[in-house]
């Protein structure tokens, strides 16, 4: 519900600016924060960290393959020997010959024996036939026929012990995780500060434009004056040229103003996420005055080490790297893991290989020591602590700055504050010299060359104060984000 409201706000504000309605400074920041494309990139990068984070936590719990795979050999599985297969096939026939050797030294001995000798040979044949086939079905139940074979298992993989590295991994995706929040809220704040800064350059070039136009137009009133006071013999022409030379001036800055305007719009339609051609019109352009607060800063710096995003995520990245130390540490430690599965092949290896699909369950534990690595283990624990130092002096190095930064920025506050003071003071002066040389010229006694000088006082003096206001406004809003405060 809350995202639905946030679209048709979002749809409302675009709406009114192509509209031509008038947009505050918080409008365009809140249509830059919801269409800017490096801000949707920096939520995807958080969505992935968030997403590896679970899956780093998934390393905790067992896990269960299935794998099947089939193969083809040239040759199969043998039990027997050749030598083993002839011996079995000729079995019968070898105890034949050897029963009739045996027959023969019995004769020999006894001869009397002969007549049942004879009627023995019949026998001892059809005895060596049979021995001879149950030889040879002794080899061809021994055949196993592993040529064409088919396995599948089920494998579960529960770790018990994997040195840290689990843990450690864990530890840096939610880090990670973290670092990715941060990285947008930086870039959230650098968006604001560019849009801020093209807020006020356009109200800037909108009141210099104005201005522009005021200063054309006592020009033209002084040029067409001195066209009568020539006619009247009281001025001469080149009174007249040196006006026109400014009135030309005038007219060359009033369009460089008006192309400058036309770009800022385009810049912060960008910003914006708005096509380029949008007319963009802001309520800030309506005021010839800015509400400029001018109390002065005092600059704090731990406030900015507290909460500038750039230096969380260095701080992050920071505990990322020693956590990295312990990943390199786990690799050289011994591992254990509890192993379990059920695996069935074809053919079976179980119930004298037949061709059916048959399995066996089975459970264990593996255990894996590294012994010996030539010192790799060492060189690479020592590299990621180096590592992790480097990361340690970058985030001192940053605070360092970040503590200058802050202390600039308000000192450029300050600065600006003072250059207002001074510049309204200058205005004031301006306008009561601009009206005096009026005076004087009327009566004939400021020449054109003074008055001139007086109406280019006015406008530098006008652009001072234009230019110190919103130096105030600019140098408040990078003083914000320099304490990571700008929202």
């Amino acid at each position: 519900m809350k995202k639905i409201c946030i679209a048709f706000l979002f749809c409302c504000q675009c709406l009114a600016a192509l509209a031509g309605e008038p947009l505050s400074l918080d409008s365009c920041r809140s249509m830059a924060l919801r269409n800017n494309r490096s801000l949707a990139a920096a939520r995807a990068n958080i969505d992935k960290a968030h997403n590896e984070r679970k899956a780093a936590f998934t390393n905790y719990l067992p896990k269960i393959d299935i794998t099947a795979a089939y193969m083809r050999t040239g040759d199969e599985l043998s039990l027997l020997s050749d030598d083993q297969k002839a011996k079995l096939s000729s079995l019968g026939t070898s105890m034949s010959g050897q029963m009739q050797q045996m027959a023969g030294q019995i004769l020999a001995q006894h001869p009397e024996l002969a007549p049942l000798a004879q009627n023995m040979g019949a026998y001892l044949g059809q005895a060596g036939a049979f021995g001879n086939s149950l030889g040879q079905g002794l080899v061809d139940a021994l055949h196993t026929d592993t040529r064409n074979l088919t396995v599948g298992a089920v494998i579960l993989k529960q770790p018990l012990y994997m040195g840290g590295k689990i843990r450690a991994y864990d530890r840096i995706t939610r880090l990670s995780e973290q670092l990715a929040g941060k990285k947008l809220d930086a870039e959230e704040q650098e968006l604001l500060l560019n849009v801020d800064k093209a807020y006020w350059q356009i109200v800037s070039l909108k009141n210099k434009m104005r201005l522009a136009e005021s200063y054309r137009d006592m020009l033209a009133r002084l040029d067409s004056d001195l066209v009568k006071m020539i006619a009247e013999g009281v001025a001469t022409k080149a009174n007249e040229l040196s006006v026109s030379v400014k009135l030309n001036e005038a007219e060359m800055t009033l369009t460089k103003v008006s192309d400058g305007l036309t770009l800022s719009r385009m810049v912060l339609c960008e910003l914006c996420g708005l096509p380029l051609e949008t007319e963009l019109v802001l309520d800030g352009e309506q005021w010839e005055n800015l509400p400029c607060p001018t109390d002065d800063i005092a600059a704090n710096p731990d406030g900015a080490i507290a909460n500038r995003p750039e230096l969380a995520q260095l701080s992050l990245a920071d505990n990322i790297y020693k956590e990295k130390i312990k990943v390199e540490r786990s690799e050289f430690l011994p591992h254990l893991a509890l192993m379990g599965g059920y695996a069935v092949t074809n053919p079976a290896l179980k119930n004298g290989f037949e061709r059916k699909f048959r399995g066996t369950w089975s459970v264990g534990v593996t255990l894996n020591i590294p012994v010996w690595n030539w010192g790799e283990g060492k060189y690479k624990v020592r590299a990621a602590r180096a590592e992790a130092r480097m990361a340690t002096l970058r985030r001192e190095d940053a605070e360092e700055k970040i503590r200058l930064q802050v202390t600039q920025q308000a000192f450029r506050v300050n600065e600006a504050n003072k250059k207002l003071s001074l510049s309204l003071r200058n205005l004031d002066n301006a306008e009561e010299n601009l009206r005096t040389a009026r005076l004087g010229f009327k009566e004939g006694v400021i020449p054109t060359s003074d008055l001139l000088a007086a109406q280019t006082a006015w406008l530098q003096a006008h652009s001072d104060k234009i230019d110190a206001q919103i130096d105030i406004m600019i140098s408040r809003a990078e003083y914000q984000k320099a304490i990571g405060e700008l929202k």
